[in-house]
């Protein structure tokens, strides 16, 4: 784990596999099998499951838990107390076989998720989408949505530089960065200029 910080209180089971440049805090807990990419960080009490997935530059706030089935793509931001799931119906006397009991979420490139969101199992949040604080996820979210409330809705649409974006005629631009946006029939939103 060359070009890795681990703070003395965290510890790093033998097998996880961690790239240089990442920085893992205090109390932290990554177990053998995980994935953590380059120039990651991890607040304080993130715990990382044998079976998770975490791109390059992720960046994790305190007492967040990843647990296996989950994926979190490049440049993914998880605010502090983001709950994730992994299992729909849990029941202790019935625990699930971690080969194929989990689902599987996923959470696509750029996208961010506030502080004390539930994030339910089986989810994608789209790239660049951007999830309010306190929301609970309980179906798919689209790349560069808006998202917020319990549970999160659609309420409009987010360029990657944090603006929210207008449409007009199934054209849209952002007033900070000038990235322009395309929107079909279905309401999906997409960069023009990709």
């Amino acid at each position: 784990m060359e070009g890795v910080f681990v703070h003395e209180s965290s510890y790093v089971d033998p097998g996880a596999k961690i790239e240089s440049g990442t920085r893992i805090w205090h109390f932290c807990h990554i177990m053998a099998g995980a994935r953590i990419g380059k120039n990651c960080i991890l607040g304080q009490n993130v715990f990382v499951a044998a079976g998770a997935r975490i791109g390059n530059g992720v960046k994790i706030q305190n007492n967040v838990s990843v647990y296996d089935g989950i994926t979190l793509e490049d440049d993914v931001f998880c605010g502090p107390s983001v709950v994730f799931t992994n299992v729909l119906y849990p029941r202790s006397p019935f625990p699930k076989d971690p080969s194929s009991g989990y689902m599987k979420t996923l959470i696509k490139y750029g996208a961010s998720i506030g502080a004390n969101t539930t994030v339910l199992c089986g989810v994608t949040v789209g790239q660049w989408a951007l999830i309010g604080a306190g929301a609970t996820v309980s179906r798919d979210i689209g790349d560069f949505v808006l998202a917020y409330g319990s549970p999160a809705r659609s309420m409009g649409w987010i360029c990657p530089c944090g603006e929210s974006v207008r449409f007009h005629r199934g054209i849209g631009a952002c007033q900070r960065c000038a990235r322009e946006f395309i929107m079909d029939e279905d309401s999906r939103v997409m960069l023009r200029n990709q």
